[in-house]
């Protein structure tokens, strides 16, 4: 992979992991205190060892030590209850602005999770099915061709696709589309030359996708990609409403998330994390640019919402979207989707042959044990996976270093907040975190 800042729409690819051992060092800084509510919900009554909790305070310390990352909101939760929420290190580091739980994070592809429930929610109401081929609701797909190679004179041959592209495929980033940002194919190339990303709205970005072939077979690949992003545009065609609209009132509104959404008003400005990114020896400077364009101050709600990325949020409101899925689709009385719907978009659908470590994105692996839902990756067996966490978690991750991941057996959740863009000394959060969230958890049947 080629190192790259990514655009508001692209998502991230996680470069570096470091092991990290030892105690954990109290640092006394602001913001690091439990509070009473957290209190009451001490780890050994749901089944952690405070001490042993230990490990992840030292492992997510020292990346803010070590100047790997300006600052980190990390927050446990089992059984519906909050086990701990901690900050560490800067918001900003210029003001010498310190983290706090309330900080608001651009997660870009932790948008995805959030656009697959918009999606099952119109699932629901019978407006599509896996098997529909994509063109039956976007018609300007029906004569999309596949990328077959080049000639002697460097001209793109094309052929028709074995079957068309279906609303599975879309689901799955196995219809054919890519990214553009990722890839060095001659239709990665035309996916940056067209500006894909930076189109001015969703039904201009779906006319540049028409007239680009895919770049593979429908279903032979696993390819990151645009998907997401289509689905947005799928997702305003059936609800007559804009993509943040639909989001805000079928799934933020309802629970409660406040402070979530595609932009961040001018009166939580001061609550914004600034985005860093690495210089070329590795060191923390404030991100000036994404892919190809300035970067962006989510100042106002954007012309072209990516479902694929565009949103920000807190972890304390992600926790409520994440606890809503573990919940069976309901959350404090509120149902967003049935049991049954939140069993179909966590489960996997990739084929076995789809499974076998050739197809990721950064230190994600589709192999055996470990495929995709609708919109989320998930651990079907983790032994086969090499993975602690229990059988059908499932999570994702964002270009700036944010992730998540839902445990149904062990009935956990965890969220991980930075600001970080991707590149040279950039940890994984998401893989350092989960041992030591495992280690604690002494009683797992509890």
């Amino acid at each position: 992979m080629k190192n790259r800042r990514l655009s508001r729409f692209a998502l991230s690819l996680l470069t570096g992991l470091l092991v990290v051992a030892g105690a954990y060092q109290a640092h006394a800084q602001q913001g690091n205190t439990k509070n009473s509510s957290l209190a009451e919900n001490r780890p050994e009554a749901l089944g952690f060892s405070s001490e042993r909790l230990d490990q992840l305070h030292a492992v997510m310390q020292q990346k803010v030590d070590q100047k790997q990352l300006a600052g980190i909101v990390t927050l446990l939760a089992r059984h519906g209850k909050v086990i701990e929420e901690r900050t560490y290190g800067k918001k900003d580091i210029a003001s010498g602005a310190p983290m706090t739980k309330d900080t608001i994070f651009r997660i870009f592809s932790m948008t995805k999770p959030v656009t697959g429930v918009a999606m099952m929610i119109l699932y629901e109401e019978g407006k599509w099915q896996p098997s529909d081929p994509i063109s039956k609701y976007i018609p300007e797909f029906a004569q999309l061709k596949v990328f077959k190679g080049v000639d002697q004179g460097g001209k793109i041959l094309v052929e028709d696709p074995v079957h068309p592209p279906t609303m599975r495929d879309l689901m799955t980033h196995t219809a054919g589309f890519t990214y553009g940002v990722f890839g060095n194919t001659a239709v990665d190339k035309m996916y940056l030359n067209q500006q894909v990303l930076q189109s001015q709205s969703l039904k201009d970005m779906i006319g540049k996708l028409a007239k680009t072939p895919l770049l593979y077979q429908p279903g032979t690949r696993w390819v990151y990609s645009v998907s997401m992003d289509i689905q947005g545009y799928i997702v305003e065609k059936f609800s007559g409403q804009s993509l943040p609209d639909f989001i805000q009132q079928r799934i933020l509104g309802p629970l409660g998330m406040k402070d979530s959404g595609f932009f961040v008003p001018k009166e939580k400005r001061n609550r914004f994390a600034t985005l860093y990114g690495p210089d070329q020896k590795g060191e923390l400077v404030v991100n000036a640019s994404e892919g190809n364009a300035p970067v962006t101050n989510y100042s106002t709600q954007p012309s072209m919402p990516s479902g694929g990325g565009g949103m920000v949020s807190t972890a304390e409101d992600y926790l409520r979207f994440a606890q809503m899925l573990l919940n069976g689709g309901e959350r404090d009385g509120v149902r967003i989707l049935a049991p049954a719907t939140v069993q179909l978009m966590t489960s996997n659908h990739l084929a076995p042959s789809l499974m076998t470590g050739e197809f990721s994105i950064g230190p994600s692996i589709m192999q055996p044990g470990m495929g995709w839902g609708y919109d989320c990756a998930v651990v079907s067996d983790p032994l086969q996976a090499d993975e602690v966490v229990g059988k059908g978690t499932f999570f994702w991750w964002g270009a700036a270093d944010t992730w998540f991941w839902v445990d149904p057996i062990n009935d956990l959740v965890f969220i991980g907040m930075t600001q970080r863009m991707y590149g040279p000394g950039q940890p994984y959060m998401e893989q350092l975190s989960r041992p030591p969230v495992y280690q604690a958890l002494l009683k797992p049947r509890m």
